[in-house]
């Protein structure tokens, strides 16, 4: 599964109108917000760091509730935008979840082991968990 970084507002409207997780590495604007979800229609979850998700209005949740877009908190530790623009969750990871899922782990116990041994926050988590088990594999 690859996570999009976007680093800056100015990134928005090139971004790929195909992508479906977006970290946000800076603190958007409800304009922002507005113009990432009409340039990703099939986007299903933003990623914020904690301190700019408490700063997110209710109006932009109560908006990306009603459009179906999950807004995550949490952050890609390690990566290197220069590098790849995309943060890749790693094969390993997706087969924990198999694994623990397999071994009727909740997801709440799922989420909180792999946050605590992998780079991802537990909401990162609970939305892998909520996809289709089709996608995990």
């Amino acid at each position: 599964m690859k996570i999009r970084v976007v680093s800056s507002r100015e990134e928005i409207p090139t971004l790929n109108p195909n992508e479906k997780v977006i970290h946000l590495a800076f603190r958007p604007s409800n304009k922002d917000v507005f113009m990432l979800a009409e340039t990703c229609p099939k986007m299903e979850a933003i990623q914020l760091p904690k301190s700019y998700r408490r700063t997110v209005s209710k109006s932009i949740e109560m908006f990306l509730e009603m459009q179906k877009i999950n807004l995550l908190e949490g952050d890609v530790w390690g990566h290197r935008k220069d590098i790849n623009e995309y943060y890749n969750v790693s094969q390993n990871v997706l087969e924990k979840i198999q694994e623990l899922k397999a071994d009727r782990f909740s997801n709440e116990m799922i989420a909180e082991k792999l946050s605590r041994e992998s780079k991802l926050n537990s909401d990162m988590i609970l939305y892998i968990l909520s996809r289709k088990g089709a996608e995990l594999a």
